[in-house]
């Protein structure tokens, strides 16, 4: 994947593209995304991707006049139009996906497809979502994998997570992107999403895994129950990052819109 800028309003966008086919813009989630992200190579084989990075991360600009969940959409609808692009696939994983589902809510006639893979943006009090901020490198495999040693070798790429220079990179990091993130998702990710969502004409595919720790699969029913249409695909041991652990399969399921 090339990496590549645009202008926006309020930033210089940085993103990923690669590929040929129809147009499909991803989403990424709060753990942000990387230009050898093995999901994007193969999305990539298919569809032309575009992988807008949210401001902050990687190396792209901060924006603080993105301030709520209507900045986070109204932003990504410039990116779109800076990128020339007419109705693309829409495509979001975990934060992405609360992300392109307000687009979708917010803008019901230009986006046509749409793949939300256990998007953010809900809440239910008996089956509370777990606080991400909270959590310690070390935990995170658990929680966001099925396959919690294979997780931490992914995340980690080989590295010590009990090194203090890992752990101090680490949070930096963390403390950089998670602090855009937390502008929708903390301290709970309920920005009002669940009564817009009946606006969605998209034709719809949800995505999750059955063993979603972080957001739990009995919030892939509440987003097919409000949006007229869609179509839920659970993905058997699979956790929160499916589309690393189960990647053909998240695909396969994507490649339904076309």
């Amino acid at each position: 994947m090339d990496i590549k800028t645009i202008a926006t309003r309020h930033a210089a966008v940085r993103y990923y593209e690669g590929g040929q086919g129809p147009a499909l813009v991803y989403l990424h989630g709060a753990g942000g995304v990387t230009a050898d992200d093995p999901f994007l190579a193969a999305l990539a084989q298919t569809h032309h991707v575009f992988a807008p990075l949210v401001p902050g991360y990687g190396d792209s600009e901060e924006a603080p006049e993105i301030r709520d969940m209507l900045d986070f959409a109204l932003h990504t609808w410039d990116v779109v139009e800076a990128l020339g692009l007419n109705d693309p696939i829409l495509v979001g994983h975990s934060m992405g996906g609360m992300i392109a589902a307000e687009m979708a809510a917010t803008a019901p006639n230009d986006v046509s497809r749409l793949a939300l893979i256990a998007p953010a943006g809900l809440w239910d009090d008996d089956h509370p979502i777990a606080d991400l901020f909270s959590l310690l490198p070390f935990e995170m495999p658990q929680m966001l994998f099925h396959d919690a040693v294979a997780g931490a070798a992914i995340l980690t790429a080989g590295r010590n997570v009990e090194d203090p220079g890992f752990l101090q990179a680490y949070l930096v990091a963390n403390a950089r992107q998670l602090g855009m993130a937390g502008r929708i998702l903390f301290p709970i990710p309920d920005r009002g999403l669940r009564q817009r969502l009946y606006r969605i004409k998209a034709r719809t595919v949800i995505v999750w895994g059955d063993s979603d720790r972080l957001i739990p699969p009995t919030y892939a029913h509440a987003f097919k129950k409000a949006i007229a249409g869609a179509e839920l695909v659970s993905i058997p041991e699979a956790g929160h990052m499916v589309i690393l652990e189960k990647t053909a399969a998240v695909v396969q399921a994507v490649e339904r819109l076309g």
